[in-house]
């Protein structure tokens, strides 16, 4: 792993514990997916490129608008075969929109492990096990270079 992929990692890693909180992004204190993501990206790259808009739990399944998947697109490099440290999407029903990310964590003895924040459990690292494989869409990684 390059330095950052084990910097966003660390990073990840210190989010674990905390509460799932829809549109915070405060490790200790509240976090959803994105929320997460923005917040390693704080703490590794510096301030968050954009302004994040107001969104709800949805996001965009109506409108069918990919959203997240265009927020990523616009900051992060679209990888074929994600590394540790990576982000992964994710779309939760066959047609739905892409609305949850994790990063890519490394192995462990079950194989693979994602860190990621979700209801009712909060920011957790879980084997990326066949039902969260199969949901993954695409994976990107976060831009080379300092804070």
């Amino acid at each position: 792993m390059t330095p950052q992929q084990c910097a966003i990692v660390a990073a990840a890693r210190g989010w674990i514990g905390t509460p799932y909180r829809h549109q915070s992004s405060v490790r200790g204190q509240g976090a959803d997916c994105l929320g997460l993501i923005r917040g390693i990206w704080r703490e590794v790259k510096g301030q968050e490129p954009e302004a994040m808009p107001i969104y709800t739990s949805d996001w965009s399944e109506i409108s069918q608008h990919e959203r997240m998947w265009e927020g990523a697109l616009r900051h992060m490099r679209l990888v074929e075969k994600p590394a540790a440290g990576d982000m992964l999407l994710f779309r939760m029903r066959r047609g739905a929109v892409a609305k949850h990310v994790a990063i890519l964590a490394g192995e462990s003895a079950a194989g693979q492990t994602i860190i990621h924040a979700y209801t009712g459990a909060g920011v957790v690292e879980t084997p990326l096990t066949p039902p969260w494989a199969r949901r993954v869409v695409a994976n990107f990684r976060f831009p080379e270079g300092d804070k």
